[in-house]
């Protein structure tokens, strides 16, 4: 019962015992376990987004560059009609075109600034996993023998070499 009290003094007040105080003072240098884990699971996931996000992109510029190909072949003057907003419009191959091709163009930028806004949350990752020597499960016991010394080395301490297992 003793064993009990002081871990659950420890999560919830720093006021008595010298285990629980030492325990709430490592917290104000680093977040907890969850919190690290939780951070983590939130990066991965906006990660995931921006790579979702860019794998639509790169779908819509495949359609449009198909459009572009087939009305490049058809007479400019030749009617088509075009999605705006939800509304289907009557418009010429020669109005048509310049804008799906000026589209293509604003999507291949929107796909560049995503990669590296995905690189950057990639980097930013990979520095977390090093700070709290994050492990995902299946990666081999090497790689997180390698994390927790340059975890040490940084100052993070027996924090960092602790280390935190995210399935």
């Amino acid at each position: 019962m003793n064993q009990e009290h002081p871990s659950k003094m420890a999560a919830n007040s720093s006021s008595t015992g010298s285990k629980p105080s030492s325990v709430a003072g490592a917290k104000p240098a680093g977040p907890s376990a969850e919190q690290v884990v939780s951070t983590f699971q939130r990066m991965r996931q906006e990660q995931r987004g921006m790579a979702s996000k860019a794998a639509e992109l790169e779908m819509d510029i495949n359609e449009h560059s198909l459009v572009i190909d087939t009305l490049r072949e058809v007479d400019a003057s030749r009617k088509c009609f075009r999605l705006v907003g939800g509304v289907l419009v009557e418009r010429t191959v020669k109005e048509v075109l310049p804008a799906l091709e000026n589209n293509k163009e604003q999507i291949s930028k929107i796909i560049e600034s995503i990669n590296t806004k995905m690189q950057s949350k990639g980097r930013e990752l990979t520095e977390y996993r090093e700070r709290y020597n994050i492990r995902l499960v299946g990666e081999g016991e090497g790689e997180g023998q390698t994390g927790a010394s340059s975890g040490d080395s940084e100052g993070g301490g027996s924090k960092s070499g602790a280390g935190v297992l995210v399935s």
